[in-house]
């Protein structure tokens, strides 16, 4: 499921962090708003963050 929410990170970043607070997916929306790029960043920085997380 890794490889799926890469794509979708790069495609459509809040469909990414669905399964984050709801305040986390707003502002991974408004940063897409802004700019493709920092939605995209912000997506896989949580993702990247997340899978640390699971490993530690």
């Amino acid at each position: 499921m890794d490889i799926r929410r890469w794509i979708l990170a790069c495609i459509l970043p809040p469909a990414a962090v669905t399964n984050k607070e709801a305040g986390t997916v707003m502002l991974t929306g408004a940063l897409t708003l802004f700019g493709w790029l920092p939605g995209v960043a912000f997506a896989i920085f949580l993702i990247v963050q997340e899978k640390r997380q699971a490993v530690a």
